[in-house]
């Protein structure tokens, strides 16, 4: 049987991009049961893709309730309800197994990870004052996108002196613009920027000069997105809401890397459910962004535990 609910956890402030500002972050808890088991994970529909909550709920109550995860692959396209039953039938089974889930599917014993930490969109003078709150962080990313985002950046910088900063214009820029900006990234010291240009837009990215790595974000779902990605991206951003849950999550992290793709790791705003499998999936990335329960000021009972190592693997309380 699988069961779904809506769950709400509001962040700790207002967390914008160049698309709009959220208060709260609301997302679908799966949970998948069978002889006396119940494993469960979390994803969140994203309005970009045309997902609400309900669209989502409605795709997973149709299931069979007894569907297995192999036959998942074909009921469902790449997204967030296959996200979530995709993750809740891994964990049933190693709730029923009692072998992990980074055993069941082959994988090395994780490890933790440095994850970035997202500043909002935000004024240039908040967001140093952000920047220098968090300037202890190894890795910041800044959400951009704007006709402002030069005075933003320098603000950053100015606050976070020392730490790496990665940038997500999320679609926001054109291929002038980014032509623009890329010699003031490089020289405020900015390691890669993310998904400059609209997905559908951005076959400029293979005419222009590329001279910091450009991921992937909106324009990768999934393994059928990777032929179009070469010669304009260098990374793949991989998120289990957009690839439709660890299974392809997995397979598609092994054929970009053999693909001469860099691989780098996300989220949408949720849990440390919703994180727990990407953790798996985020083991030798370049760069892991799964800082998702740090925007929150309240998590799941058993949340992940962050430190000065980066973001741990789930106890089995949690998942997995």
């Amino acid at each position: 049987m699988i069961s779904v609910t809506r769950d709400i956890f509001k962040l700790a402030e207002t967390f914008t991009i160049a698309r709009g500002s959220r208060t709260e972050a609301q997302v679908l808890t799966v949970r998948a049961f069978a002889g006396g088991r119940m494993g469960w994970a979390e994803c969140v529909p994203y309005a970009r893709y045309g997902e609400t909550l309900e669209s989502v709920t409605a795709q997973i109550e149709a299931l069979p309730g007894d569907i297995a995860r192999q036959d998942l692959q074909d009921a469902l396209p790449a997204g967030a309800a296959r996200n979530a039953v995709d993750c809740a039938l891994w964990d049933l089974a190693a709730k029923t197994t009692g072998v992990p889930v980074w055993r069941l599917a082959g994988q090395p014993r994780p490890r933790p990870r440095i994850t970035a930490f997202t500043l909002s969109l935000d004024s240039p003078e908040n967001m140093e004052k952000s920047a220098a709150r968090h300037a202890h962080r190894p890795l910041l990313k800044i959400k951009l996108g704007t006709p402002d985002d030069m005075a933003r950046l320098e603000a950053v910088r100015r606050g976070a002196p020392r730490a790496k900063i990665v940038v997500d214009a999320n679609e926001g820029w054109s291929a002038e613009v980014y032509s623009d900006l890329a010699p003031h990234l490089l020289r405020l010291g900015v390691q890669m920027v993310e998904q400059p240009l609209p997905a559908g837009q951005d076959d400029m990215l293979a005419e222009i000069a590329r001279p910091l790595p450009v991921c992937a974000d909106e324009s990768c779902h999934d393994r059928a997105s990777l032929p179009d990605l070469a010669g304009k991206y260098d990374m793949v951003n991989i998120k289990l809401d957009k690839t439709g849950g660890l299974t392809e999550a997995l397979s598609l992290r092994d054929a970009a890397r053999e693909q001469g793709f860099a691989v780098m790791v996300g989220c949408m705003v949720g849990s440390s459910l919703a994180m727990a499998p990407a953790v798996l999936v985020a083991q030798g990335a370049e760069i892991t962004d799964l800082d998702g329960p740090l925007l929150l000021a309240e998590d799941r009972e058993v949340p992940l535990m962050f430190d000065a190592a980066g973001v741990h693997p789930a106890s089995s309380e949690l998942w997995g």
